[in-house]
């Protein structure tokens, strides 16, 4: 199992790799602003099954772009 300082840091590299901040990330995911906030701060839990869907569907936009430099986790 994922320990939750690592996934919520890597939910933060996550959100930076898409170029978006965090309001902008919020709002692409339709993810409550205060709900992301609390898990990079460490305040609440990230789902890990969540974090894998993010994971997926960024990589998967990436393959669609043609991005050749993506990250296999």
């Amino acid at each position: 199992m994922v320990e939750e300082k690592d996934l919520k840091d890597r939910l933060i590299e996550l959100r930076k790799s898409t170029g978006m901040n965090r309001r902008q990330f919020c709002e692409y995911f339709e993810i409550p602003y205060m709900t992301v906030s609390d898990w990079e701060h460490g305040n609440r839990r990230v789902p890990s099954y969540f974090f894998r869907l993010l994971e997926y569907y960024v990589r998967t936009e990436r393959l669609k772009k043609g991005d050749k430099n993506i990250e296999e986790k």
